[in-house]
């Protein structure tokens, strides 16, 4: 190199925000809702986006966790399609317990498909119950139980689920699942949503 050549300069950051945004948009997300489902503030995640603030690793697997990117992507600019195969352990997956307590659900859909499509593992305990007020319009359940038996309840229209068995049913009304069995329940449940309705 000759003296009078300048010295490079230091290496550019990794445009983080504007990935970070368009990941977020690509999945119609607004601000407010990544902030729900990855733990960061609003306030944090739009400075972020703007590139006025510098998030930590910390904060970046949390968002990535909550986009199903991996954090290697986010900095690189990578595609999506050359991730590595998402392994979520056990012990890793979201759990969350009904209103009572007497029903658990393993989260196992990605934060990034929560405005067209939700999948849980759900456990009951003998007569356990799940309850839930009517979702938006157009939304759909597709109950599968593998153990035991449930009852199900869909507006005043009611039907029992036995092992094996599969029960399509709205829930933009008020619904309900009991496990009737003396030693519990197990069942897989997905929620499809109208995307009309969630664009109005």
């Amino acid at each position: 190199m000759k003296s009078n050549e300048p010295l490079p300069g230091p290496s550019e950051p990794p445009a983080i925000g504007p990935r970070l945004q368009a990941q977020r948009k690509a999945r119609n997300l607004t601000l407010a809702e990544l902030a729900q489902v990855s733990g960061v503030s609003r306030s944090m995640l739009s400075e972020i986006e703007r590139g006025d603030a510098n998030p930590t690793y910390g904060t970046l697997w949390h968002l990535t966790r909550a986009l199903g990117l991996d954090i290697t992507s986010l900095i690189s600019g990578a595609s999506e399609e050359a991730r590595a195969i998402d392994h979520q352990t056990e012990h890793s997956t979201p759990v969350i317990r009904g209103a009572d307590g007497t029903c658990t659900l393993q989260i196992l859909s990605p934060a990034s498909m929560v405005s067209a499509t939700e999948w849980y593992l759900l456990n009951f305990e003998p007569n356990g119950r799940l309850v839930s007020e009517p979702h938006a319009a157009g939304t759909i359940e597709h109950l599968h139980c593998t153990e035991g038996e449930i009852s199900v309840t869909s507006g005043v229209s009611r039907t029992l689920l036995r092992a094996g068995e599969t029960a399509r049913y709205a829930a933009d009304v008020e619904h309900g699942l009991v496990s009737t069995g003396a030693v519990g329940a197990r069942a897989f449940l997905v929620v499809t949503f109208d995307p009309a309705s969630r664009t109005r």
